[in-house]
């Protein structure tokens, strides 16, 4: 039987409660961190020679040379190939739509003239190279590379080099075709730590990139943390969440089902309901119990729900809200009446599913927009991976004879308040006597 944790938010001690529920601690302790520090040091500093001896340690992958380590397109075609019809169909149905969502998000360079011909703007230019991680061995996460490798080829990126594990020589043929779908230009048979390092420093074989996109466990992830700054990086990522708002009128075997499908991701995934009904509550409960002998994962279920989950009841939906912008879930399913009118007073969330027919499944997979979302209340200031993550901007500004002159006393005043006379000489140069 499981037991997640029940709450009400007319208790007392309800805040901390729910505080001490969401706190989640990385297990990037000070032996990983050192372990990531010698692995990029290595890599950094010997290239191919330290990125082979680490494969072959890590991963158990016999290449002798580094260029054994590049998937050619050949087989990355032949995976493409092989796939039976439906995986094709499905995988390229996906594409497309993440692809159709991801246009709509492209910036474009913009500028204004002022009255005196002075030009402003900001143009806006992709990125050369980006790396994406996938992760690979047991785990097979081909949604993965469409959604980091689409959104960045809408950018305009001309160059994606990506890394995946190959434990043994065993390489996922759903993984190679969809980045094949995607336009993933390079693949590398690389994993962990030493990949994140080949990708940020560059090697004989590897060639360096501008950003690092896409998960891994805590050594990747305590590498990415570690060479932001060299690179930049796409997010930390914490565990996977999601958090059910309902008013009691939805079958509670589907909402049982989408707690689930979070906690089936790993022990540390978080499930929460929030509902006014608590004669409800009690029939999520017991769908959850029915339901969990049925799971392929169910002891990673029972664990994740039995350590992170909660059956929260609340006063009302505006009650609800309120406890939701409080939790700024990655997750956040409105399976009530009217969600279009509830979403709007939502303001931390990194995904919000609208209605009862609207499983998260359906955004990690096809939908559209991104799966690659903020976690662990990031996403009070942090938003879905999409276009704009690819995208920089440089400021465009152009002055006319006239906004020079203008401007350039403007700036005088100011610079010789900060005592930065070189300044304000340079901005008087342009003013006229």
């Amino acid at each position: 039987m499981l037991t997640p944790k029940r709450l009400n938010t007319s208790a007392e001690n309800f805040e901390a409660e729910l505080k001490q529920l969401l706190d989640w601690q990385s297990v990037s302790d000070e032996g990983v961190v050192n372990t990531v520090k010698e692995i990029l040091n290595a890599v950094r500093t010997q290239g191919d020679v330290a990125l082979l001896n680490y494969t072959q340690k890590f991963d158990g992958l016999q290449a002798q040379t580094a260029s054994e380590l590049k998937v050619s397109s050949e087989r990355m075609q032949q995976a493409l190939d092989r796939l039976d019809s439906k995986q094709r169909e499905a995988l390229e149905k996906a594409a497309a739509r993440v692809r159709s969502y991801h246009e709509h998000q492209k910036q474009d360079s913009w500028q204004y003239e002022e009255a005196d011909g002075t030009i402003l703007g900001q143009q806006v230019t992709a990125l050369d190279k980006v790396g994406l991680y996938v992760p690979g061995g047991k785990a097979a996460y081909p949604s993965s590379v469409l959604m980091n490798a689409i959104p960045a080829k809408v950018a305009g990126v001309e160059n994606i080099v990506m890394v995946v594990p190959a434990p043994k020589g065993d390489l996922n043929d759903m993984v190679l075709a969809a980045a094949m779908i995607a336009g993933v230009d390079q693949v590398f048979t690389i994993g962990g730590a030493q990949a994140v390092a080949a990708l940020t420093y560059g090697t004989e074989t590897v060639p360096r990139v501008d950003k690092i996109v896409g998960p891994g466990n805590i050594y990747v992830a305590t590498a990415k943390s570690l060479v932001f700054g060299t690179v930049g990086i796409d997010m930390i990522a914490g565990p996977s969440e999601i958090l059910v708002i309902c008013d009691g009128k939805t079958n509670p075997d589907w909402i049982a089902m989408d707690l689930f499908s979070q906690a089936e991701h790993d022990e540390q995934a978080q499930s929460i309901l929030l509902c006014p009904d608590a004669d409800f509550i009690d029939s999520v409960q017991a769908s959850m119990d029915k339901l969990l002998a049925e799971m392929p994962r169910a002891e990673i279920i029972k664990t994740s729900i039995n350590e992170r989950a909660a059956l929260i009841q609340v006063q009302d939906l505006e009650d609800a809200i309120q406890v939701a912008n409080m939790i700024a879930p990655e997750h956040l399913e409105l399976s009530v009446d009217d969600p279009q009118t509830w979403a709007k007073k939502v303001r931390h969330a990194g995904a919000i599913f609208m209605g009862r027919y609207t499983a998260e499944a359906l955004g990690d997979y096809c939908a559209g927009p991104n799966h690659v979302l903020p976690t662990s209340q990031t996403a009070r200031f942090s938003s879905p991976l999409g276009v704009y993550d690819f995208q920089k901007r440089s400021s465009l500004i152009m002055c006319s004879d006239e906004g020079a002159h203008v401007l350039g006393q403007t700036a005088s005043v100011l610079a010789h308040g900060e005592g930065l006379t070189a300044h304000a000489r340079s901005a008087e140069y342009r003013i006229k006597s």
